[in-house]
Formats: C-alpha cells, structure tokens, sequence
C-alpha cells in the first residue's frame, strides 16, 4: 500500500525506520493552531445554541478544513522527504485510531436514542436511521447533498448527525490527498528531478483553483447541494496546505506576523458576526473565514505577549482546542434530542448548563476515549491492516444497532402512517376545528390526540416538486382537479403557509369538481415589497414572484387563495415602517387580480412557536404545552391590515380555533395542530376544509363588489 519512487541515498534501515509519519521528522507542536481549534470550534457551537446572536458562526467549520489542510499536508511533506514515499496503510490507519473511536461512540449514542420514542418523534426515524448510516460510512456530505438540504436554515427537524457532514467531507480528504501528493511526487521524480514537494505544491495549487471556481460556479447556480460536496470545499483544504508547503507563505517578521494574525482574527470576526443564513455561501464569500485562518495560521512570530499567536496560546484557548473534536461531536446531538428531555427546558439557564455538559463530555471523550484507543498497543504494534479491520467491524457495528433500532420501531411507524390515513379519511365527530366552530360541539371531543405528537412530523404535504425553495426563482405550477375546461379555476399561491394547505385545497377541488393551480415558494410570500434579507435568495423571491404574476395575468381565475407567515421581514421601501411597506405590497399584489374582477382570499397566519410542540407533547400533558397567546401570535399581521375593507378581498381569521384570550393550544378537538414549530398538520388543516370550502364558493358567486 506504499507509492513513489525511493531515493537511491536512502538506506533501507532508514526507509524501515521511517516507515510512517510517527516515524518521521517529528512535527513541531504550534500552540496557536490549536488555540485557532478552539475558535473554529466555538464559532459553530455557539452558533448552533444561539443563532440570532452569532449569525455567521457557520464558518468556523471552514477554519477547520483550512487547519486540516496545514496539519495534514506538513505531516505528509515530512514523511515525503524522510522516506521518498507515504505509506498510505499507515498514514489511514493513524487517521482511524485518531478519530473514530469518539466519532462512533456518539454515533452509537445517536442511534439509541433515535430508538426511543420520547427522545426521538418515530416518525424522524428513517431520516435518523439514513443519517447515521450515512454518517457511520462517511458519506453524509453526499447525502444531504443528493437531498438539497439547507444546513443553514433555521427551521425544520435536522437529525442528530447532520454535522458528521463535514467530518465525512475530512475523511474523503484524507484519502485523496495523499494520493495526489503521491502523483506529484511520481511525476517529479519521472520528469522533473525530483522536487517532490514543489511538484506536490503546483499539483495542491491546481486543485485548489479548480475547487475554488467549481465551489463559486457551483454556489450561484445550486446553493444547498454546493454546501456539501467535496470539490467544491477543497481549495481550502488547499490554501492550508499551501501554507505548510510553502515557506514563503509563513511570516516570522514581527511587525508583519502581527499585523497578520490580528488581520485573520478580525476576519473571522467579521464574518461570524455578519454572514448570516441569507449569505451566499460558500462560493467567493467563503473566501474571507478562509484567508483570515490561514493568515492566523501563516503569522508564526511569537515574541510579544500581545501578539496574536500568543494570546491563541493561552491555557483556556489550548484546553478548548484539545477537546474540539469531541466537543463538535456531541454539542449538536445534545442540542437536538436536549427539547424532548421531561422537564428540560428552554431558558437561557438550560442552555448554558447544556453547553457545560457539552464540555464536560468532550473532555470526558478526549480523555478516556481519543487518546487512549490513539495509542493503545494491540493497534499500534501491528500492521495497518488491523487498525483498518477493526474500524469496518466497529463501524457495521454501529450500523447494525441503528438498523435494530429501526426493526424495533418499524411495526409503529406503519402504524403511525395508518392512523394519519384514517383520520384524514374518516375524522371522528368534532374534531379538529369543528370542536370550536361547530355550536353542536361545545365540550365535545375526541380524547386520543392524532397525529400522535410522535408522528406529527411525517403528516405534511408530499408534493415537493410544487414547493421552490432557496434560490430557485422558477414559477413553477402544479395542476389538481378537475380537467373540465368549463371546471371553475382557483389559485393556491404563497410561502410555506400556503403549501401546507395544499393537500386540503386539492381535496376540496376533487370533492366540489374545481381545478386548482398552486404557486409556491419557501419564504417568499405573494407580495410586491422585496424581502429585508436581500442577496440572492431575495432576488430569487423577486424574480419568482414576477414569473408569477406574468402567469396569473395569464389565466383566468375564478378566485385566488393565498397565505403567508406573518413574521416575514420586509424592507421599508421608501415607507414609515416595514410593517407598511408589507401592507402596501400585498395590496398592490392582490389588486392584479381583483382589478380584473377576481376575487382574493386570504388568512390571517396560525401562531408560531418557539420549538415543535410535540417535543413537550410526547413527555406531558397537552394542557401542560400550550403557550402564551402574546408570545405565539405576532401582534400584527400585515395580511390582517392589507385586507381591510379592500374591496374583492376577503379575510379568514380561525385565531379562535388556535387560541383562546391568554393561551393557545397545541391540541385542539384531538387534532395535533403542529407538525413543527409554524406549520400545521395537514389532518388539522382538513379539519378546517368546510370554512375554506364555504369562503371560496361565496367568493366565486359574488366576484369583486
């Protein structure tokens, strides 16, 4: 398993006595990476417990791979000078010992707790189970790249190994990193006498520019899957390298290594405190985390205290960088599964004693797992090749109990789907809405809460290819109903509040022989007023919502229905607030259709929780989990305003289904009103279909008056 042609001055002792990179020329401990570890590694935990306050925290996953890189890459050019080879079963079987036992063991831990239903909703397990299994093998990047997830998004239900994607990015890199080092020393050696590692640097450097404009190109045309995929993060695998090929690129020089390393540390304060979800990432943005960690990394003069590289010395910033991997191991599991906890909740006590838990853990791993297996003999002392079995047995291990997991809960999960089936095709009396807004049910209800709060989740709408999201602007359309041309016609057009009516708006036109066209996009209400947010993805709502309108001007409707989240931030364009620059523009977006004579329905948005519902749900009682009424509805719904007394326009407003004068419930007549934090279950929103029924055919008999 060894490559590259030998030195003829090297002996064979040598060659045997240099045979790995343990072996080579030792490697310099510098305290400062590893104080830019614990940087890295704070960035993205505190982001991940308070996004709101360190909104572009993200990158610290990029500071990461840039230390990879130079760590990586200098353990590789030592072994490539000391020996003229890189013994590739050593160098994976090091990697191994170093990083999976504290990988697997919270993996393992992921996969027992996706087991048990009160930790776990039954209806996350198969997401879970494929996102371990994912995980486990070191593909996850893959994965959720196949499946266009937002890692940036603040909403929704991300699994509890959702951030092993960036360790299965690492791992890919340690296999083909070498590899390419190996080339160029071949090709250096056949050709170009020998220079092995400036031959390694032009090869690292051509890769690297490659990724970099794959990783722009890629960016801007598909934002979600570009997060993840291999070649479009290693260029800055490779500006790290660059860094500890070429030693040019380290700064000794006092005045230069300082203005240096405070440049980077700066940097990467600005990016942690101004990129955001909504920044286009990570294409050429992502150049700013990755310069300002390899300046930190390149800036190598230590002589004053005040120096950058000194203060990233310091004990608590090296104690932090020791236990990072282990600490970014197990913050984000414990974050995910810490709401379902009985009795645990969400004040920022609980959140400061989980991040202590957090540390705790880690150190716990780094000291009596990391280290330990790092060095434990009946590895070490043998060839490569049992590390490597070891580790395929561990990892199938791993496999196998989230496999068991799922086996145990599989007969649930049918029967989960089975009861959301049912109780959309045959609801029991009162349920649902009725419960409120039928006088024939006044106290009457059913006991039994479906979807059961495990398995609200999967009872959502499951037409994905009408739902654009991100950065996508196409006005994409989807057609239901009738195919009678002489059929009346209704619009379903909105964000996510919209889509998740789709299933009721589409049986409500099979049952009443309507065709329905639907237009939607994640985010992006029906409304003329650009988004606060901007960049791209704003632009991409603009241009979405032109493509719409064209096509509404189009077509003949006989009523559009539309909806929208109520806290959707909208710039003040040249009005008092944003709250009317957001009235003026859907005003200005509805009299399209009404000036035309068709009338627009539209409703007044169900209340926003901080967290899914069904995490308290699945511990307590349902009259334990309701919420303050002023903390769940937004005080001002600017669809409420724009449709009062617009002529055409009509209002619903169910807040008193949702919520009484103080409190608002999760449960309502035995319907779990919540999938998630903001949307509705689609057997709630059935439960709603004779009002919506009953407004359309009001709307379509009187028109625009």
């Amino acid at each position: 398993m060894t490559s590259a042609p030998q030195t003829p001055s090297l002996s064979r002792a040598q060659l045997r006595r240099d045979r790995s990179p343990e072996h080579a020329a030792s490697s310099r401990f510098i305290p400062h990476v590893q104080g830019l570890r614990a940087i890295a590694v704070l960035f993205v935990v505190l982001y991940h417990f308070w996004p709101g306050r360190l909104s572009g925290g993200y990158v610290g996953v990029d500071i990461f791979f840039v230390i990879s890189g130079f760590l990586i890459t200098a353990h590789l050019a030592r072994e490539l000078t000391s020996t003229g080879r890189v013994n590739l079963g050593q160098f994976w079987a090091r990697r191994a010992r170093r990083l999976l036992p504290a990988s697997l063991l919270v993996l393992l831990f992921c996969a027992i707790a996706a087991a048990l239903p009160f930790l776990t909703p039954t209806s996350a397990m198969p997401a879970e189970i494929r996102e371990i299994l994912a995980s486990t093998f070191y593909v996850e990047n893959w994965y959720l790249a196949f499946n266009s997830a937002d890692y940036l998004a603040l909403s929704g239900d991300p699994t509890t190994v959702q951030h092993y994607w960036s360790l299965s990015l690492e791992e890919q890199f340690y296999v083909i990193w070498p590899l390419i080092m190996l080339l160029a020393a071949w090709i250096a050696v056949k050709w170009f006498r020998g220079a092995r590692l400036r031959a390694a640097a032009i090869a690292i450097g051509i890769v690297s520019a490659a990724s970099f404009i794959f990783c722009v190109v890629y960016t801007i045309s598909d934002p979600a899957p570009a997060y993840f995929v291999t070649m479009g993060r290693m260029w800055q695998f490779g500006v790290g390298a660059l860094i500890a090929l070429v030693p040019r690129l380290r700064v000794s020089n006092p005045l230069g290594s300082f203005i240096l390393g405070w440049a980077g540390i700066i940097a990467l304060l600005y990016t942690a405190f101004t990129f955001d979800a909504q920044t286009v990432f990570p294409g050429y943005m992502a150049l700013l985390p990755t310069l300002g960690a390899a300046a930190i990394i390149a800036a190598s003069n230590t002589e004053r205290w005040w120096y950058p590289t000194r203060l990233l010395s310091i004990p608590p910033m090296r104690f932090t960088g020791d236990i990072s991997y282990s600490l970014y191991l197990w913050h984000w599991p414990l974050i995910v599964i810490a709401p379902s906890v009985p009795f645990w909740g969400l004040t920022i006590y609980h959140r400061v004693a989980l991040l202590g838990i957090c540390f705790v853990l880690a150190w716990l791993t780094k000291r009596f797992v990391e280290d330990p297996v790092r060095s434990w003999k009946p590895l070490t002392t043998r060839r490569p090749r049992v590390t490597l079995w070891a580790s395929l047995g561990a990892m199938v291990l791993v496999g196998a109990v989230a496999a068991g997991g799922w086996a145990a809960n599989a007969t649930s999960y049918e029967q989960g789907v089975q009861a959301i089936q049912d109780a959309r095709e045959n609801p029991a009396e009162c349920f649902g809405a009725a419960s409120v807004l039928d006088e024939s049910c006044a106290g009457i209800g059913p006991d039994t809460i479906l979807p059961a709060p495990g398995f609200a989740g999967a009872d959502s709408p499951d037409e994905p290819q009408c739902f654009i999201q991100l950065n996508d602007s196409r006005p994409v359309s989807c057609e239901f109903g009738s195919d009678d041309p002489d059929a009346p016609r209704v619009a379903l057009v909105g964000d996510s509040h919209a889509y998740q009516l789709l299933p009721t708006f589409e049986g409500i036109a099979e049952r009443e022989g309507w065709h329905l066209t639907t237009y939607f996009k994640g985010a992006c209400p029906w409304n003329t007023t650009p988004l606060a947010t901007g960049g791209s993805f704003g632009e991409a709502c603009d241009q979405w919502r032109d493509g719409v309108d064209q096509q509404l001007a189009d077509s003949e409707f006989d009523v559009v229905f539309t909806s929208a989240i109520s806290n959707t931030p909208y710039s003040s364009a040249g009005h008092d607030s944003s709250f009317d620059a957001a009235v003026a523009g859907y005003s200005e977006a509805w009299s399209s259709m009404t000036d035309r004579g068709i009338p627009v329905l539209t409703v007044v948005d169900n209340p926003v929780w901080e967290t899914d519902p069904n995490k308290c749900l699945r511990s307590r009682d349902a009259s334990e989990c309701s919420g303050a009424r002023s903390e769940l509805l937004v005080e001002n719904d600017p669809l409420r305003d724009a449709a009062d007394g617009t002529a055409g326009v009509t209002l619903l407003d169910f807040t008193e289904v949702f919520c009484d004068a103080d409190t608002c419930a999760p449960v309502v007549g035995g319907a779990n009103v919540y999938r998630d934090q903001d949307h509705l279950t689609v057997t709630f929103a059935d439960s709603l279909a004779p009002q919506y029924t009953a407004a359309l055919r009001a709307a379509m008999e009187t028109g625009v008056q």
